[in-house]
């Protein structure tokens, strides 16, 4: 049928990029030995590349209309009143952490030399944003199991130059992310909640990334959801927001939406720093700022992603609990991964620390496991302080990092994600039977 106009030619591209994906990406059988068993990995169907072509026949490009959706969708997912959305978790973490030294916080602003307190045995994202902003990281050690500090660590970790905790929630398990907010609102200090790992995640029935007074995502495709590169920052704050915006936002001052003009009416009528009184609101900047926006192109691809979240997470906590109750009898020779208290983990990944005393080291076991064509990773940077990147920078140190040496050591993790089915699984949990039993180590 001949098209009448460019809505029919729509109907009929989307209807064709259907059938692409049943023909390009058509659904594979599991061989073991043969086929990879990644750690992570994206998930998704015909609706993310419908909406990603859809997006792209507006031309629309910067963000736009399935933004705005993906915004307000996401923050109701999480329970939080704003969702800002950006280029990546990295970005949203700078983001997050640089809002909280902005001058309109006035006394309770962060200040160079300021202290915050993360840990050890993390990510580098979570931790550089604080070296970046000219603040000292204050590093405390975590549990071996969890892999998340307990909480009376923290608040030992409290000095005078304290001013904020910046954590993440590692592979998807939350730490005492209610405590650590009561905490901080006792002690006068801000909470910045890493949740990157733990979209889904649930402490006392309540969704992580809405603990914090400022929260991160990222939707990198390892994540739970993705839209490509991308991230976002949650907050209920209105004024962490307008802060937040700006400095997305070229750090500027206007907050009119991308392609619309004169929001507050008052567009020439501002008088701000030493600027002539009608100067221009769109060109006046109130923070040093950057420019970290999302595209709709990416949005698109997250609100198609969002309807799948609940059978994501349901998948990872399915696979995670194959392995942990397949490998329980292993227990003398590994640490296995354990739920904190009061939580439900979307899990990001299976955690195993291999013990001092066991007849085989990490290297041996992951060795192993890759030439089997099942990936493993570490645990991220292990103990961040033997990281080079981090040799003599400003830092103080809470404690002793006994088991963030031995997550240096000997731990590493694989995947759970919801790419991996119950043949991958059941290849994952024979080969690690094998490897036992030729260690002599039995079930």
């Amino acid at each position: 049928m001949t098209p009448r106009n460019a809505d029919d030619l729509r109907a009929q591209i989307v209807d064709l990029v259907r059938r692409y994906h049943a023909t390009a990406f058509p659904e594979t059988p599991f061989i073991p030995g043969v086929t990879r068993v990644p750690v992570s990995g994206k998930v998704f169907g015909p609706e993310e590349l419908i909406n990603a072509v859809d997006a792209s026949l507006e031309f629309w490009l910067t963000t736009g209309r399935f933004t705005e959706e993906f915004e307000r969708r996401f923050a109701e997912v999480m329970g939080v009143r704003h969702c800002l959305t950006c280029n990546s978790g990295s970005s949203a973490n700078l983001l997050a952490l640089s809002a909280l030294t902005s001058d309109r916080l006035k006394n309770l602003r962060l200040r160079d030399g300021d202290e915050v307190i993360t840990v050890a045995a993390g990510f580098p994202t979570t931790v550089n944003p604080i070296l970046q902003n000219r603040l000292v990281p204050v590093y405390v050690d975590v549990e071996l199991g969890t892999y998340d500090p307990r909480l009376e660590w923290i608040e030992a970790a409290i000095g005078p130059r304290t001013r904020a905790v910046m954590m993440a929630h590692t592979l998807g398990n939350p730490y005492d992310a209610a405590g650590v907010r009561a905490l901080c609102d006792e002690r006068g200090l801000w909470f910045v909640e890493d949740a990157a790992d733990a979209v889904g995640s649930t402490l006392d029935a309540r969704q992580v990334g809405s603990f914090g007074h400022v929260a991160t995502t990222s939707f990198y495709p390892a994540h739970h959801i993705t839209t490509g590169e991308g991230g976002s920052v949650l907050t209920d704050r209105a004024g962490l927001k307008k802060i937040l915006e700006s400095m997305r936002d070229w750090g500027r001052d206007c907050w009119c939406p991308t392609g619309k003009d004169n929001t507050c009416g008052r567009r020439f009528d501002w008088q701000l720093g030493e600027l002539p009184y009608g100067y221009d609101h769109k060109y006046v900047y109130s923070h040093i700022g950057y420019n970290l926006k999302m595209t709709d192109l990416q949005a698109a691809i997250g609100c198609a992603q969002l309807g799948r979240l609940h059978q994501f997470s349901a998948a990872r906590r399915r696979n995670w609990a194959v392995l942990r109750s397949a490998l329980a009898p292993y227990e003398s020779v590994l640490v296995l991964p354990r739920a904190t208290d009061r939580s439900d983990p979307s899990w990001f990944g299976f955690a195993i620390t291999v013990r001092d005393d066991a007849p085989f080291t990490r290297h041996d076991l992951v060795s192993h496991l890759e030439e089997r064509r099942i990936a493993t990773r570490l645990l991220f940077g292990g103990n961040l302080l033997r990281q080079p990147a981090y040799l003599g920078r400003p830092h103080r140190v809470a404690g002793d990092m006994q088991n963030s040496e031995a997550i240096m050591r000997g731990t590493f993790w694989i995947g759970v994600y919801p790419g991996l089915g119950s043949d991958a699984m059941a290849y994952v949990v024979d080969v690690v039977d094998g490897w036992m039993a030729s260690r002599g180590v039995r079930r």
